[in-house]
């Protein structure tokens, strides 16, 4: 379960507005705005839908004690080299003067 904060950092991390966060998610404002607020907000159907959306625009979420056992949860953005269809370019050992631009 994602909490409020999570919720409001990452919409704030993907720099979408709520309105913006409601055309990706398929959900009216006003309960964005109230999933927002309330803790713990028990819609989970509602939360998944907002979940996913933030995701898609390279939002992850972190669980309370994943990677540190006294770390709360949080959020934070995908790294852009890690997208689908990133191109890396050349990697230095494929380096030589036939690939030279």
């Amino acid at each position: 379960m994602i909490t409020t904060s999570q919720l409001r950092a990452g919409r704030a991390l993907a720099g979408i507005s709520i309105e913006d966060l409601a055309a990706a998610s398929g959900v009216n404002t006003g309960d964005i705005a109230k999933a927002e607020a309330i803790q713990p907000f028990a819609d989970p159907e509602l939360t998944g839908r907002l979940k996913t959306a933030l995701e898609s625009k390279g939002v992850v979420f972190i669980a309370a004690g994943e990677g540190d056992t006294a770390a709360g949860p949080g959020v934070r953005l995908r790294s852009a080299g890690h997208d689908e269809g990133h191109d890396e370019g050349i990697r230095p050992e494929d380096l030589n003067s036939s690939n030279d631009d």
